[in-house]
């Protein structure tokens, strides 16, 4: 098991969270399933940026992102040279340490 480190964040998880992942589940499914209620609009279909995440330590043992997903993340609010979109980052072997930005593009946000 995979441990992730989820950073404090004032709406999602304002005591940070640390959880376990089997390597090859997605950094959004691992939040999910732990409580996290990170936003995907697009139902994880890579179609949006509204689950986008940077990832603070243990970012290389990501597998490279796909040509699809770098050209979203383009448009996330926040880029880093670490961004990822949580429903496409697998997570390996490696622990991680990630961070939910404070904002997030969302064109239909439906929690209102």
């Amino acid at each position: 098991m995979t441990r992730i480190i989820f950073l404090p964040h004032d709406e999602i998880c304002p005591e940070g969270a640390v959880v376990e992942a089997e390597p090859g589940t997605t950094i959004c499914d691992a939040a999910l399933e732990h409580g996290i209620e990170i936003e995907h609009a697009c139902e994880k279909s890579c179609a949006c940026t509204t689950c986008h995440v940077i990832v603070r330590e243990g970012f290389e043992s990501l597998e490279e992102a796909s040509e699809e997903e770098e050209d979203l993340l383009d448009k996330a609010w926040g880029l880093e040279p670490e961004s990822r979109l949580s429903c496409q980052a697998e997570i390996g072997k490696e622990d991680l340490v990630v961070e939910i930005p404070k904002y997030t593009v969302n064109q239909v946000s439906e929690n209102h």
